[in-house]
């Protein structure tokens, strides 16, 4: 006798059957995700409460307990991660990925999302216009010129290291890529973020505001892949990475 199936079961094989859906769900998601926090972060700081209430004791505290060793590092993470060293990474990392791979396709994506990410961080900060921290906290005085929200460098690091994360990772979908990239991701857009925080460049609200942005640009970027992996594939030939079974495990 054929077991009842339950309802979750009936909802995962619905799912897998229509593939423009399991396409441009994760990434609608990703996109409200991104637009949610980046609101509250906005919101918070036209109204002058929530969680820019900590804008200016955080950039308080962190002045106040910098240091020469911790002081260099981070001075040097956000230099590489500015406007001046973070394109020329990612337009040698885009060609050497082209012409290793012998594709077009991914690099061009991250490519894309880089640029679309900086000039959406230009318009925002225009529309913005919110003054910088005081020149005093600031690790070089009136070095930085442009609108404090949001921030530029952790809106370009996050966007780079997960947009380039997803690209690799939704072709090599295992556990351990995946968890080494969510983190290793984590990790990075922390530090970049810390970095401009410690340095007086930003407020609080600034660095998770680009947060909010960069979840929503790996969104767009995924509905566009998926949509475009989707539409390659012969009829009926499942998508690669993206089944409603557990993904395989590779063996180190």
């Amino acid at each position: 006798m054929t077991a009842p199936t339950s309802t979750s079961q009936r909802v995962l094989t619905w799912y897998a059957t229509r593939p423009l859906l399991r396409a441009v769900l994760p990434g609608l998601l990703l996109v409200g995700l991104g637009a949610l926090l980046f609101g509250a972060m906005l919101d918070a700081v036209q109204e002058q409460d929530d969680l820019s209430l900590f804008d200016r004791p955080v950039l308080e505290f962190l002045v106040g307990v910098r240091s020469g060793a911790v002081t260099a590092v981070l001075a040097a993470l956000t230099f590489v991660t500015g406007p001046t060293v973070l394109p020329v990474i990612v337009l040698v990392a885009c060609v050497l990925w082209g012409v290793v791979r012998r594709e077009w396709w991914r690099p061009l994506l991250l490519a894309g999302a880089m640029i679309g990410s900086t000039l959406l961080s230009l318009a925002v900060k225009g529309l913005v216009a919110r003054p910088r921290p005081p020149e005093e906290t600031m690790f070089i005085p009136g070095s930085e010129t442009t609108g404090s929200f949001p921030s530029g460098h952790t809106i370009g690091t996050a966007t780079f290291l997960f947009v380039a994360g997803y690209l690799v990772a939704s072709r090599h979908r295992t556990r351990r890529f995946v968890v080494g990239w969510l983190v290793g991701g984590l990790i990075g857009v922390a530090a970049v973020a810390l970095s401009r925080l410690y340095l007086g460049y930003h407020f609080l609200t600034d660095v998770v505001a680009a947060a909010g942005l960069a979840v929503a640009v790996v969104g767009v970027i995924t509905v566009i892949d998926r949509v475009h992996v989707t539409h390659g594939l012969p009829a009926g030939e499942p998508e690669p990475g993206w089944s409603p079974e557990p993904p395989p495990e590779l063996t180190p």
